[in-house]
């Protein structure tokens, strides 16, 4: 963590209301808007990983360029430890920029062909100039070839000669060249072989445990986001629906579509937890541009009543953990504690 950053007491960044809308083509004659963020909250602790899911189209790839400030929301606030990024314009807004950077899902697009690595983990330096001497930029590119655990030598390589695995260690290492104080990872393993993506999880998990980085990770695998999650955020349509702790999320979903999607995801072999019975959602995702009235969930529900197509309902704990928030009408009942060393039951 930069040694200049303040910090501050309460989570290191909040979000509160945060809407996005886009215009849209609807045909040859028109537009229209197409609500890609629509009263999102959202919280990050120091040195936590919270994990952003939910199927395509949900808002989470959105959600990233707004708290990156690569999108600024119509609506709502934004709190970076302390301060209101949307606030701040020039320099200060430059500044800012360097406690928040990106791993990008392809690490191959990502890295321009014509610079070789020490040039690329070097090239967030050409516009943030204080960050690092001029000369001590070769040194510092050493040690964090270093921390991600390549060669000094591979520093005069150029990315078509890296593997998929390596090219990913460089944005890595390029996302660190700034002292950040979260990284935003959007499906950072998925375009990998599965060895290669324990690997890159597995340093990741070693740099938070280094330097203190918050991660914001966004994954489509839930059974990455159970291996790597502090918390889970579940989006649908433009909203969060359910947010807890990640074993409480898995154990005991709350939200009929987090335990519809969690039923979709094969459970490890000797797992621990109550077998899953698979759950097969009637109909297709409303579109964003005409989205339902109350819970946007209610068309697909098996669960929903009149109230559902009147209200939109309200994230509230209901249950004995108050961090473990659902938005639904009719939540799920906590599932019963599993006694220790059990598991699902197998042939």
């Amino acid at each position: 963590m930069p040694e200049t950053a303040q910090q501050t007491s309460g989570p290191l960044l909040e979000a509160e209301g945060l809407t996005k809308a886009f215009r849209v083509p609807r045909s040859a004659s028109g537009t229209t808007t197409l609500r890609a963020l629509d009263g999102v909250n959202l919280s990050l602790e120091r040195g936590e990983t919270l994990g952003l899911v939910g199927e395509s189209g949900c808002g989470k790839s959105t959600l990233a360029r707004v708290l990156l400030m690569l999108e600024r929301p119509d609506r709502g606030t934004l709190r970076f430890d302390g301060t209101d990024p949307l606030s701040l314009r020039g320099k200060e807004l430059l500044a800012w920029r360097r406690r928040v950077q990106m791993v990008f899902q392809d690490p191959f697009a990502s890295l321009n062909p014509r610079l070789n690595a020490a040039e690329l983990i070097g090239e967030p330096w050409r516009t943030h100039r204080d960050v690092v001497p001029r000369g001590g930029r070769d040194r510092r590119v050493r040690q964090l070839l270093e921390m991600v655990g390549m060669r000094e030598a591979d520093a005069h390589r150029y990315p078509q000669e890296f593997s998929g695995g390596q090219r990913q260690r460089i944005g890595i290492a390029r996302a660190l060249a700034l002292n950040p104080d979260v990284i935003v990872c959007d499906e950072p393993v998925s375009a990998l072989d599965l060895s290669v993506q324990a690997q890159v999880l597995n340093l990741l998990a070693e740099l938070q445990a280094e330097l203190g980085v918050s991660y914001v990770f966004i994954s489509h695998d839930l059974s990455v986001v159970r291996h790597v999650a502090d918390r889970v955020a579940v989006m649908y349509l433009g909203q969060v629906v359910e947010t807890g702790r990640t074993e409480e999320i898995f154990a005991s979903p709350r939200h009929p579509y987090t335990a519809a999607l969690l039923s979709s995801a094969p459970s490890p072999v000797g797992s621990e937890g109550p077998s899953r019975q698979r759950i097969l959602l009637r109909g297709e995702v409303p579109s964003p541009v005409d989205p339902p009235s109350g819970c946007r969930f209610r068309t697909r529900c098996w669960r929903a009543e009149e109230v559902c197509a009147e209200e939109s309902p309200v994230a509230e704990a209901h249950g004995a953990d108050p961090t473990h928030t659902a938005a639904c009408h009719l939540p799920l009942e906590p599932a019963p504690p599993v006694p220790a060393g059990s598991g699902p039951e197998r042939a």
